[in-house]
């Protein structure tokens, strides 16, 4: 992937506090944030009672995608480099073992059960499914090139695959592993991610500065919009609880974009620290945080207001973010 560095942010920041908590545990009762860190190969867990580290698990080789399990006890991070699965602990904040997922995995996606892990691996341009119980390589399916954002329909039945290379969306069935779908999308397609209702798919465009929106029923484009000016490089989406709303983050621009879902158009934007990558959002959605990879901080946001009112320090170079309840 080719990542350029955004420009500088310039916007004031409404409490201009930077944290760095000490190594402590976290209340039984605190909301968490773990936050993958590329470069220190660890993950940084954030207190949301305090908005401050409170505990760093070194975890293998360049971490990027997370995923949590059902019963929320346990955190699977694609280790990159080192081809597997990093399992973490989150009562005793310790991975605990890996998990042999392939060659070079990007992205994960559990199933609804929580039983089966689905990963993008972009170096082999294959999604894999894995049997987390067993570790035995479920299928490995041939997508498109640069595999990297990976999606499930709401009953678990069909797998969403990005190539940023190819600029298509890949459906896949999570029973056999064959490819049902192929379908044409924005350049250099990253994150599929779906509204709360399950009905419709939103892939970004990184080069194409765009949204395309599938509909998950019959697997096809309804269409396709633009994120501003097309040039901020949009990379993942969360959506609002009552689906109104999207937020998708902008790399290059160094901000967050708040989208209309019925209107298919920008409303807002909202600076945020340098080169922005992962999102969260509570499951209240009153905050909205973002992995600044380039800042080497959380950005808290205020949704309310549309201000980032915190950033948070962590490793170098965070990529994606997983909220815990």
């Amino acid at each position: 992937m080719t990542r350029t560095t955004p420009r500088r942010l310039v916007a004031a920041i409404a409490v201009p506090l930077i944290l760095t908590g000490p190594v402590v545990s976290a209340g039984a009762k605190d909301p968490l944030l773990y936050v993958s860190n590329e470069i220190p190969n660890t993950i940084s867990v954030v207190s949301l009672r305090t908005n401050g580290v409170i505990a760093t698990i070194p975890v293998g080789k360049r971490p990027r995608g997370m995923a949590l399990s059902p019963d929320r006890r346990t955190v699977y991070v694609a280790l990159g480099q080192d081809d597997a699965l990093g399992v973490v602990d989150v009562a005793t904040a310790k991975m605990t073992k890996t998990i042999p997922a392939n060659r070079d995995p990007e992205l994960v996606v559990l199933s609804p059960d929580g039983k089966v892990a689905y990963v993008s691996n972009e170096e082999i341009a294959h999604a894999s499914a894995i049997d987390l119980a067993s570790g035995q390589i479920l299928f490995s399916t041939p997508v498109g090139v640069e595999p990297e954002g990976v999606g499930l329909s709401r009953d678990g039945a069909k797998l969403y695959v990005t190539a940023e290379t190819n600029n298509t969306v890949s459906v896949v069935d999570t029973k056999t592993g064959q490819v049902l779908h192929t379908l044409h999308v924005g350049e250099n397609p990253r994150t599929v991610a779906f509204t709360p209702d399950g009905a419709r798919a939103w892939v970004s465009a990184e080069a194409g500065g765009n949204l395309t929106i599938i509909d998950v029923a019959t697997d096809s484009v309804l269409g396709q919009f633009p994120i501003r000016d097309g040039k901020t490089k949009p990379v993942r989406i969360a959506f609002s609880p009552d689906g109104r709303l999207a937020y998708i983050t902008e790399g290059a621009a160094g901000s967050v974009s708040v989208v209309d879902v019925a209107r298919q158009a920008v409303i807002d934007s909202i600076r945020v620290g340098r080169r922005p990558w992962g999102i969260a959002l509570s499951p209240d959605g009153t905050r909205l945080y973002t992995a600044d990879g380039r800042s080497n901080t959380v950005s808290v946001i205020d949704t309310e207001v549309r201000r980032v009112i915190m950033a948070v320090t962590v490793g170098e170079r965070p990529n994606d973010l997983l909220y815990i309840p």
